[in-house]
């Protein structure tokens, strides 16, 4: 069922760019190689508990990064905030939404709890992963899940989880994008809860934007997963800005994060003008 809070996005197959360079046939199957074994594998390393909490985190974050390495990606990351993320106090990581891949991505940062559409458990390897990881489902066409959500993600945040959602609620190219709604902020601002914002970019080598991962449009998760991987190569760009306190408003929090987020990625003038409305938020408040 829609309703008008529901996202969409106007990116489909156009946005897809042609021309990104392919890789040759013995790559491509030593990758299909690699996932398969991934797909058998991880079940096993992951089942029930047949090892510790920190060991399981840690055998979570080294598939996410095969799986990505498996796919002809590499990542690089920058950290502009100057410090790591804290432990101990829980912390909602927000990002833009490109691809299915985001979610290997920001799980090869380190151990998190993902806010995700619902049928994405069902997908192969990506679904096994997201059940074992314990995701927070969400089912974008019920508005009455939405408060369920906030506060399943609250709660893990209050035990000192990182917590990962695309505030976006849909996938985008990458050079458009949405705007980061607010409903999600609302978990920080409960749990009191930092919150991180983090920018990716997939690229070519030379540093142009590759739209050629986006997940848009009518695509399956097998025909992206065949682009992605005649690839030749993808860097994946991931930067991470200053942690935000959360406040008291969710409106100028979100607000305040997309601004780091476009920043992050490149867009500078996007990232002013969200700034602008965002100061200019904080002055309604105050007065």
């Amino acid at each position: 069922m829609n309703h008008q809070w529901m996202p969409s996005s106007p990116c489909g197959d156009g946005c897809v760019l042609a021309d990104s360079e392919r890789a040759g046939w013995v790559r491509v199957a030593g990758r299909y190689a690699m996932l398969a074994a991934m797909v058998v594998t991880l079940p096993v390393l992951l089942a029930g508990r047949l090892l510790p909490g920190r060991c399981r985190r840690a055998v979570q974050r080294g598939c996410a990064r095969a799986a990505l390495r498996g796919m002809g990606m590499r990542m690089r990351v920058r950290n502009d905030s100057g410090a790591g993320w804290p432990l101990g106090r829980g912390v909602l990581v927000v990002a833009g939404h490109v691809s299915w891949t985001d979610v290997l991505v920001l799980s090869a940062l380190g151990p998190a709890d993902f806010v995700a559409r619902a049928d994405l458990l069902d997908w192969p390897l990506l679904g096994t992963l997201a059940r074992r990881m314990q995701v927070i489902p969400i089912d974008r066409g019920r508005l009455s899940e939405l408060p369920g959500a906030v506060d399943e993600a609250a709660e893990r945040m209050r035990g000192g989880a990182r917590v990962v959602a695309f505030p976006e609620g849909t996938t985008w190219c990458g050079r458009a994008y949405g705007r980061l709604r607010p409903a999600m902020f609302q978990s920080a601002i409960d749990a009191g809860a930092l919150v991180a914002p983090v920018g990716v970019r997939y690229c070519r080598a030379d540093g142009e934007l590759d739209t050629a991962v986006c997940f848009v449009g009518d695509q399956t998760m097998a025909a992206s997963l065949r682009r992605i991987v005649r690839l030749r190569r993808v860097h994946v760009e991931v930067r991470l800005a200053p942690l935000q306190e959360p406040g008291n408003d969710r409106r100028e929090l979100a607000a305040r994060c997309e601004a780091q987020v476009r920043a992050l990625v490149g867009d500078d003038v996007a990232a002013h003008e969200i700034f602008e409305r965002s100061m200019a938020g904080r002055a309604a408040l105050a007065s």
